[in-house]
């Protein structure tokens, strides 16, 4: 892949603001940072576009609450086309980690997401997607 390089003219506090996003999420330089934001804009827009995507959808629940574990593997087998894997992992006796890799429609995707993360009882959920074409 062939590199092209360009300049850009941008207000103090914009500037300012890229400077404190390369710091907080520790890239080299203010290229990667606007590499990566560029990247980040091109896939929501694919998601919009209901394009193919992977990600990986995150949950944190506590096993022992409401037949949990029941609830998310229905919803898991409802969607086992889109889910590649899942794995689990205990953090402590009552708060269980579980990371489920997923490749399908930006759609389909958010809905599995959605099913999952409004199970009561679950600490905290969360969908990451990127582009997969």
């Amino acid at each position: 892949m062939s590199v092209s390089r360009f300049g850009i003219s941008i207000e103090q506090p914009l500037l300012e603001a890229l400077d404190e996003y390369v710091k907080e999420n520790h890239f080299t330089n203010r290229s990667q940072a606007i590499r990566q934001l560029i990247n980040k804009n091109i896939v929501e827009q694919k998601w919009q576009c209901n394009n193919q995507v992977a990600g990986a959808i995150t949950l944190l629940f506590d096993p022992k609450k409401r037949d949990i574990l029941n609830q998310i593997a229905t919803v898991l087998e409802n969607y086992h086309s889109e889910v590649l894997s899942s794995q689990r992992f205990m953090l402590e006796t009552n708060k269980w980690l579980e990371i489920i890799a997923v490749k399908g429609t930006a759609n389909k995707l958010t809905e599995l997401s959605d099913s999952l993360i409004s199970i009561k009882g679950l600490f905290h959920g969360k969908l990451s997607m990127s582009r997969a074409d």
